[in-house]
């Protein structure tokens, strides 16, 4: 039980973190109210819709949960209000969508696993828990889906945090230090992508 509490708190924590990352989008994006709360709640809950879809577990958890939903609204509000200061604290869109990728794939693995996934499958299937919220805000906010073209290690960091938990449980390895460590690890990796430039190969004789 114990377990399950701890997974749930770090599930709606990276709701959390990624539905500020949508509302923070919206406001880059001069969109109004109604456009950051479709945002936030498509960013936090698209992944885990997907994943929850793909498992078999339906309805999905963001229908069946009221923290799921409320907690979307929370952050809109508060970036609704405060986003210069949000956006000052922890600069802007990037260090959030980290923290959510890092978190979701790996409770998205974890969940896979537990609904009897091959380590490999649940390791692709955390990926798609993690990066589905911010490929739909991409696209809904026009821009090029960060995972297309993962210029500074967006779906990299991902596919290596859902490893990590994969064959961590493969080995008997439970709890939320895994979970958590497996997260740090996704979102170190993104930052110091972003900070230093680190970028995944083009093909032979492509450039910008």
């Amino acid at each position: 039980m114990e377990e399950l509490d701890v997974a749930g708190l770090l599930d709606l924590t990276g709701i959390f973190v990624f539905a500020v990352s949508g509302a923070l989008a919206a406001v880059r994006q001069r969109l109004d109210v109604v456009g950051m709360v479709v945002l936030a709640e498509i960013t936090a809950l698209g992944g885990g819709i997907l994943r929850d879809l793909i498992i078999g577990a339906v309805p999905p958890a963001a229908f069946t949960s009221l923290g799921y939903v409320l907690t979307p609204l929370v952050a809109s509000v508060l970036v609704f209000h405060w986003h210069p200061q949000v956006a000052r604290l922890l600069p802007g869109v990037l260090l959030f969508d980290a923290a959510g990728l890092g978190l979701f794939c790996a409770t998205g693995t974890i969940k896979a696993m537990d609904h009897g996934l091959s380590p490999l499958h649940a390791a692709l299937l955390g990926v798609i828990t993690g990066i589905g919220g911010g490929i739909l805000r991409d696209v809904l906010s026009g821009q090029i889906p960060a995972v297309l073209y993962d210029r500074q290690l967006y779906a990299l960091p991902a596919m290596l945090g859902a490893a990590v938990v994969a064959a961590a449980r493969s080995l008997g390895l439970h709890g939320a230090l895994v979970t958590a460590g497996a997260a740090v690890l996704v979102f170190g990796l993104r930052v110091l992508a972003v900070r230093y430039g680190w970028r995944t190969p083009r093909p032979r004789g492509v450039t910008d």
